[in-house]
């Protein structure tokens, strides 16, 4: 079974990262599924020590290989995860490169722009928890919202760093497929895209914490951000997504933030949220959910600059 299983996840590692044409990768998995399948029929007829040797030291040989790959900033990006976001702090006064609000009008139509733009943390007001889901109940994409009492919100969102013709690929995210991003963005540009352009099923849930707390998470995006900017990291589907960046940064906040299977299977969040915030709403469960459902106001919305006040109209989600 362990020969079968690290067999399985060499060949998948060489499919994902041979630098080779892609004939040249299928011949080179076929000879390494015939080694494989002839140290495990050696195995259950002779059990030969000498065939254990040598099959470990092609596993050591792949193990090694592995290591070697490395993220680069080499790459031509896919114009949307174009630019990581940078920030400077002076005082109250955060201001972010490359803010995202692109004007889309489909997924392959949209007008590209980024902004330098700048909050004042003396005047934060809110966070929100975004939650869209585009396969199926289990999985949905994680953002957060930080909201200023000017009426500005940014977006953070931690995405796979696509290159150009790419796309996503959960089990390729297990195998170094994919450069980790952290992208700011407009409401009106990355929760419409989601509402309105992708239509998957968007959720918003407010997150209680006191003004430090949001201060303090809201330096610790702008720190990953420039950190991602510096020095490349790969994603990975389990360890390192969307969701587990957002629960890294709010353990940081609070170490006593207790771990949950629902932080890897992110559609199931609302529970947690429910439970662990202890929300005084007088609403079940299931209620609260359907509550916290935006995205027929988004669609509502449209394109309007109010985007951002129009998502916020059912009294749960109203500051």
């Amino acid at each position: 079974m362990l020969i079968a299983l690290t067999a399985a996840l060499v060949g998948m590692a060489f499919w994902y990262q041979l630098p080779l044409p892609p004939t040249a990768v299928k011949i080179a998995i076929g000879i390494w599924g015939a080694f494989a399948l002839g140290v495990l029929f050696l195995e259950m007829t002779r059990r030969s020590w000498i065939v254990r040797g040598v099959y470990a030291l092609a596993l050591i040989a792949a193990l090694l290989w592995w290591t070697s790959i490395k993220p680069s900033f080499d790459h031509e990006w896919a114009p949307d995860v174009e630019h990581i976001v940078t920030g400077t702090r002076d005082g109250d006064i955060v201001t972010l490169q490359n803010v995202r609000n692109f004007d889309w009008q489909t997924e392959t139509a949209f007008t590209p722009r980024w902004e330098t733009r700048s909050y004042d943390l003396s005047k934060i007001e809110s966070v929100d928890l975004f939650l869209s889901y585009w396969a199926g109940p289990a999985i949905a994409h994680t953002l957060v919202s930080f909201g200023f009492e000017d009426g500005q919100h940014v977006v953070f969102s931690a995405e796979i760093r696509k290159e150009q013709g790419e796309s996503f690929s959960s089990i390729g995210g297990f195998f170094k497929e994919f450069d980790l991003a952290l992208i700011a963005a407009d409401e009106r540009d990355i929760i419409r895209l989601r509402t309105n352009i992708r239509g998957e099923d968007v959720y918003l849930y407010p997150v209680h914490m006191p003004k430090a707390g949001m201060r303090a998470l809201f330096l610790s995006y702008l720190e990953t951000g420039n950190h991602l900017a510096e020095v490349p990291t790969f994603y990975n589907t389990v360890t390192t997504n969307c969701t587990t960046v957002v629960f890294q940064l709010l353990r940081a906040l609070d170490p006593a933030l207790p771990f949950d299977y629902r932080i890897l299977l992110s559609g199931y969040l609302p529970s947690y949220i429910y439970q662990n915030q202890g929300f005084s709403t007088g609403l079940s469960e299931a209620e609260f959910r359907r509550r916290a459902a935006i995205s027929a106001l988004g669609i509502a919305a449209g394109d309007s600059p109010d985007f951002s006040r129009a998502i916020r109209v059912n009294s749960l989600l109203s500051r």
